[in-house]
């Protein structure tokens, strides 16, 4: 466990925050892995049910994932609010200046192999992870990539101005944004129902999966049916507690 201080607060949608958190040592990791954030919550606290009995405090832990690439004292991490949430709620009202506690960083979502093509398939939140292994892939990997993100509303997207200079910056990287709830002149619907359409092999590409587990289990039964063999697809084995109650 190590102490971190947010030193900066960034709003990219009308629903999430990004923190920059610094530490006294260097943050070394796999580009896609998470921390667990711990904090103790008041049992007699706003938002909490009871009946008027004293209650102990809890302690709450929640996975969040770096969105930069290892090797600074910073990290940072972008979090989205969920109002009858609790970890998001909590973050939500940190300032700058405010010292919270993380779990080293760990994980099994990492690029498995630098010189084979590869897909990034997240929605929401789960872009987190994606962000720092496409980085990490443009500077060291020697193939193509297909980053496919899907959200409900332009308004939503996270990271699109960096997504979209990447991709104008590296003639090997393609982005494709889906939106479920509004219409655009770019593709609409599930993201995952366009893996055909925009990932040149799909047999011989790796693919990282992230978001909520519906799109994670529709989009792992897709590539397999597809031909895409079992080892060449990667997810985080979150539970759907974890993802939908942040």
């Amino acid at each position: 466990m190590r102490e971190v201080e947010i030193t900066s607060i960034h709003r990219m949608t009308p629903r999430v925050k990004q923190f920059e958190l610094v530490a006294d040592e260097t943050f070394e990791y796999e580009p896609g892995q998470h921390t667990q954030l711990h904090f103790e919550r008041d049992g007699d606290g706003e938002g909490d049910q009871n009946d008027g009995e004293e209650s102990e405090d809890e302690e709450v832990v929640r996975p969040y994932t770096a969105t930069g690439l290892p090797g600074t004292d910073s990290i940072t991490l972008a979090i989205k609010r969920y109002d009858d949430g609790t970890a998001s709620v909590y973050m939500h009202e940190r300032d700058p200046g405010d010292i919270i506690e993380i779990e080293e960083l760990d994980g099994n979502l990492y690029l498995r192999d630098l010189d084979t093509d590869v897909a990034f398939v997240s929605t929401g939140t789960g872009i987190t992870p994606m962000m720092s292994m496409v980085k990490q892939y443009l500077r060291d990997g020697n193939g193509r990539a297909t980053f496919l993100y899907g959200e409900k509303s332009q308004e939503d997207v996270m990271y699109r101005e960096t997504l979209d200079q990447l991709e104008a910056e590296h003639d090997d990287l393609r982005v494709v944004y889906s939106l479920s709830d509004e219409d655009w002149s770019g593709r609409t619907g599930h993201v995952q129902e366009h893996v055909e359409d925009v990932v040149p092999d799909p047999e011989g590409t790796d693919f990282y999966c992230c978001g909520v587990p519906g799109m994670v289990v529709e989009t792992e039964e897709r590539l397999t049916d597809i031909g895409v063999p079992e080892e060449q697809i990667h997810s985080e084995g979150w539970e759907e507690d974890e993802v939908s109650e942040e």
